[in-house]
């Protein structure tokens, strides 16, 4: 977003209007600050009104410049809604609310009367669906989430928010267990949505969000055993992801792809490929972790252990906050790949004490529970 969207010149002239922060969760600092707004995922954007320090409007993954505009509308209309009020305009006020506070089950709940008030043409109607399609998944009700997805297809179809759709309803359709009687319906129908989106190069959405898409399709491919499919869908991702790299303006635009393009990589069995990519990345990046973090994942996918070691020790110097754990795990998955199984465990127990360590709002229970239970295997 911050190589792609925020570059973008037309957006000056909200300058009036909005103060733009930006807050580093990763920073100890801001620790706080995140389990306030309870972030849920990266990237996640608030308006908030200044008077009462509470959130209007939450939004959660990327979007256009044409969606920012609208987002910032939306929420500077909501900041100066008068309390009150009746029909779809309220109800949405408080499922907005409700979301912002990461209150997803009240927010469904809420958005659902506001679709249920609302007219026919209503402009508010695809805002609220990939809202309310984000709640839904992250309470796991994914049939819900792939009915509110079936539901909404027809009427976003071959626009910016049809993308989300498709990829949201193809996403919940897959999490379904394979004894539900709709599913493979639902994740044939979700697939050609996500096909026809990708086909159509004239839709108005970021190349990120297109990768996104082919991730899903390589997830349905591999969900029906069809190795040759995901190949294809492999080879059509990796291709698409170089075509993209290749017209990035600066090193910003090009890494956006990287992670990305490594897994895609992976799943054609290249991952040797990705070397150049990501050596040149941290040239040209020489203060970012994740160049020489996804160096150190590469070499250890490809079971080159000494040569995975020296960029899991730069990524590992230059990385601060939660985000340090994935490299401490990826650094552990070497030593035991090299056979050095005390180094293995020694670097487990530096990670615990670091997450131990951190701060309510990056502390992440989860996450430890995840590294004990490694280093319970190695003993």
């Amino acid at each position: 977003m911050r190589a792609f969207v925020f570059t973008d010149k037309s957006l000056t002239r909200h300058a009036g209007r909005f103060v733009w922060l930006e807050i580093d969760t990763e920073k100890k600092q801001n620790a706080a600050l995140k389990k306030q707004l309870g972030v849920p995922a990266l990237p996640t954007y608030f308006v908030m009104d200044p008077a009462s320090e509470q959130v209007t409007l939450r939004w959660v993954g990327g979007f256009t410049v044409a969606q920012l505009d609208r987002l910032l509308e939306d929420g500077a209309a909501e900041v100066g809604r008068k309390p009150g009020g009746r029909g779809e305009e309220a109800a949405l006020a408080r499922a907005d609310r409700f979301y912002g506070e990461g209150r997803d089950s009240l927010a469904v709940l809420a958005y659902r009367e506001a679709l249920a008030q609302a007219p026919a043409g209503w402009p508010q109607y695809s805002r609220v669906v990939e809202a309310m399609l984000f709640a839904l998944q992250r309470t796991g009700e994914y049939a819900a989430e792939a009915e509110l997805a079936r539901e909404a297809w027809p009427r976003v179809r071959g626009t910016a928010p049809g993308a989300n759709v498709a990829g949201s309803g193809l996403g919940a359709a897959l999490s379904l267990p394979d004894s539900a009687p709709a599913r493979a319906a639902l994740v044939a129908g979700f697939e050609a949505g996500v096909l026809e989106v990708l086909a159509d190069t004239a839709l108005g959405i970021a190349d990120d969000d297109r990768s996104g898409l082919y991730l899903g399709l390589l997830d349905a491919r591999q969900d029906a055993k069809d190795e040759e499919g995901a190949k294809r869908v492999a080879t059509e991702w990796a291709a698409f992801l170089e075509t993209a790299a290749a017209r990035a303006k600066s090193p910003e635009q090009r890494t956006v792809f990287d992670s990305h393009r490594l897994s895609a990589y992976r799943e054609l069995g290249q991952v040797e490929r990705a070397i150049p990519m990501l050596e040149a990345a941290e040239r040209d990046l020489p203060g970012d972790y994740n160049p020489p973090a996804r160096l150190a994942t590469a070499y250890l996918w490809m079971k080159r252990w000494d040569e995975a070691l020296a960029p899991s020790d730069r990524a590992l110097a230059k990385a601060y906050g939660p985000r340090k754990l994935g490299i401490y795990s990826t650094r552990a998955d070497i030593f035991s790949g090299r056979g050095d199984r005390e180094a293995a465990r020694r670097t487990l127990e530096e990670a615990i004490a670091y997450a131990d360590a951190l701060p309510p709002g990056q502390r992440s229970e989860n996450a430890i529970a995840g590294l004990r239970k490694k280093l319970e295997a190695l003993k």
